[in-house]
């Protein structure tokens, strides 16, 4: 098998598809895990951490945010994340980069979901188990503060789901 290319597109029916390269493979810069080689529409869950680091301005969080939604991936944020990191109604750095999410409500479903991942780990931060039950049920790249945390329940679930720290 030859070198792939570095970066190639090409549109699908749901939105875009990108190949990574060699550096993907080998687990270098670009972060993602050795089994995760594409990305489609949604294919990311923001974290809080991620969030708190758009209020407080930080470049690089801005800089990632912005390139996802160049390459047409919108990411998704569970409510309850919100609701941790919203404070008061000054956050306009919070609420800008939010208007570039797909935030998504907490439906039954999804709270039994928490709820039986919290069970099995015996934890209780209800937030992280939003957060991997979405990463879960869309079949998503979860960024996060908390990487220990989340690959617990990730782990918990029985599933596969690619936790990036950030």
């Amino acid at each position: 098998m030859g070198p792939l290319p570095r970066r190639k597109w090409r549109k699908l029916a749901g939105g875009f598809e990108r190949s990574y390269g060699q550096k993907a493979l080998r687990g270098g810069r670009s972060g993602l895990p050795h089994e995760r080689l594409c990305l489609r529409m949604n294919d990311f869950v923001y974290d809080a951490a991620v969030l708190v680091a758009a209020d407080r301005n930080d470049r690089r969080a801005w800089a990632e945010h912005k390139a996802r939604l160049e390459f047409g991936s919108v990411p998704l944020v569970p409510a309850p994340v919100v609701a941790q990191v919203s404070r008061s109604p000054r956050q306009a750095q919070l609420r800008r980069f939010l208007t570039g999410c797909a935030v998504m409500p907490m439906t039954e479903q999804d709270a039994h979901e928490a709820g039986l991942l919290l069970a099995k780990t015996r934890t209780s931060d209800v937030v992280n188990a939003a957060v991997v039950a979405a990463a879960l049920r869309d079949g998503a790249v979860i960024l996060t503060g908390d990487p220990d945390d989340m690959r617990r329940l990730v782990s918990a679930s029985g599933r596969k789901a690619a936790v990036v720290a950030v």
